[in-house]
């Protein structure tokens, strides 16, 4: 492995958004740095997680494809290895842009590695960038200490994939954080094994109305029901949240903790034709902030305490998981609330509700904004403005501005920290993703053409950034 320590492009991070970044700047020529503070590559897919829906949102309530790019290649070299199961678009789940393309974690953490080695992506793991080397609003570098001690790196580029904005806002760029008693709850997720699904499932078929509905949501609850009772295969659900009857029992019975509902994903191993339960949400910690470690120490403590009540309590009652056993557990908190970098752009509630189209387009979503996760047996609620989803069961722009912070040059954003307003934040696995890929390919036509990230936002270099996404499978066009 070489030693360097000058670079067209460093990343920051190497989650989902980083690895991302990294392989589309090395894909544009780019000598390119990824440094990750851990020995794994992956975030929120593979490390703490991974979120359950990995992947899904793909597809638009119309059924078109809107997210491809690194997401549809990844998903396509594992489904050729049966490491991932194809898109499922069965009928209950129909009508929804919530429709799962399941990959196995594991194995895509393994994949990662093998595109890093194939695209000659440099990697220094272990290893925690610091600060930046910087000369007026100007970032030419970063700083990193390790087992080898402090280490100076120059770039040309770099680009902030930590997650929590923790260089971008040593680099001086303005940011948005909310008071920790607003900010969503954090999570520990955990795997369970060892399931009769079949006991599952027939409880479930007898009580349709005890899962949150999925699917079209024009349905009647009978209709919905009607769904339920003709599914075969479990891994058709996807995901069963809500189990109202049994959590009220096991609260009445003080085996449930306060702070999360009952439920859980799928989570296939296909090479096994297996399946697991991946919970998510049945452990969740409110009040931190992502930036305070007293807090993060805190919710890494107690995160663990509900797990234990949590995995006790499916044992007990969840039909089917009498000998359940618990075989993974992620190794830190889930971060869903943090800072927000502002950028030349700031995504927001009308992009989602108009389906706002931008000339600089370098992705597309069709999440709803306003939903947030509670630290209550509820789970999930709206915000105090409601929920909103695009119009016309479409898609909106994300446009390259988001990834450009006001004021500093040299760095681009990508992740779950990109400049929007918290009811259109970002941070589910599939935009990380989108936005890594994008900015990575931003960074590497800067270093071609010897330009700013902000100077990229020209007309003409954001067709060439266009093109170069289109080429590499991103979906900018053509759907609703």
């Amino acid at each position: 492995m070489v030693r360097d320590y000058k670079y067209d492009v460093i990343v920051c991070g190497g989650g989902t958004s980083g690895v991302s970044a990294a392989i589309a700047a090395a894909r544009g020529g780019a000598k390119t740095l990824l440094i990750e503070r851990l020995g794994a590559l992956g975030g929120q897919m593979n490390v703490f997680g991974p979120p359950g829906f990995s992947y899904a949102y793909l597809y638009n309530e119309a059924g078109e494809r809107v997210i491809d790019g690194f997401i549809g290649e990844t998903h396509e070299r594992l489904l050729k290895e049966n490491h991932a199961r194809p898109t499922d678009m069965n009928a209950y789940r129909s009508g929804s842009d919530y429709i799962f393309s399941f990959v196995d974690p594991e194995w895509w953490g393994l994949l990662i590695y093998e595109m890093m080695t194939e695209n000659n992506v440099n990697l220094l793991l272990h290893s925690l960038v610091v600060d930046v080397i910087k000369d007026g609003s100007g970032i030419h570098g970063v700083v990193v200490e390790n087992a080898a001690g402090r280490q100076y790196f120059e770039a040309k580029v770099v680009i902030e994939c930590t997650g929590e904005g923790d260089i971008a806002v040593r680099a001086g760029c303005e940011y948005e954080l909310l008071p920790r008693e607003e900010n969503e709850p954090h999570t520990v997720c955990f795997t369970l094994d060892g399931i009769n699904w079949d006991e599952t499932l027939a409880y479930i078929k007898a009580h349709p109305d005890q899962i949150l509905p999925r699917g079209d949501m024009d349905r009647t609850p009978e209709e919905r029901y009607e769904l339920i009772r003709n599914v075969k295969d479990i891994a058709e659900l996807g995901d069963m949240l809500g189990f109202f009857d049994i959590m009220n029992e096991a609260i009445k019975n003080g085996d449930w903790h306060p702070y999360a509902g009952m439920g859980f994903f799928i989570g296939p191993k296909p090479d096994g034709n297996h399946l697991q339960a991946h919970c998510q949400h049945s452990a969740q910690v409110p009040n931190l902030w992502s930036c305070d470690p007293w807090d993060l120490t805190y919710g890494e403590v107690e995160n663990r305490r509900q797990i234990k009540i949590a995995v006790n309590a499916f044992r007990k009652y969840m039909p089917g998981f009498q000998n359940a056993y618990l075989t993974k557990m992620g190794i830190e908190m889930r971060l869903r609330d943090g800072r927000r970098i502002m950028g030349d752009y700031v995504l927001g509630w009308d992009d989602v509700a108009e389906g706002r189209r931008h000339f600089d387009c370098i992705g597309k979503s069709t999440f709803s904004a306003g939903a947030v996760h509670v630290a209550d047996n509820r789970t999930i609620a709206a915000s105090a403005k409601g929920t909103v989803k695009p119009p016309n069961k479409g898609t909106y722009d994300l446009p390259y501005r988001m990834l450009v912070p006001r004021k500093i040059e040299n760095l681009l954003i990508a992740g779950k920290h990109v400049s929007a307003e918290r009811c259109a934040y970002q941070r589910f696995l599939q935009e990380t993703m989108v936005s890594g890929q994008a900015a990575g390919a931003a960074a590497a036509l800067c270093v071609k053409h010897g330009v700013t990230p902000r100077q990229l936002e020209a007309e003409n270099y954001i067709k060439e950034l266009q093109d170069v996404l289109r080429s590499q499978r991103v979906i900018l066009d053509g759907v609703r």
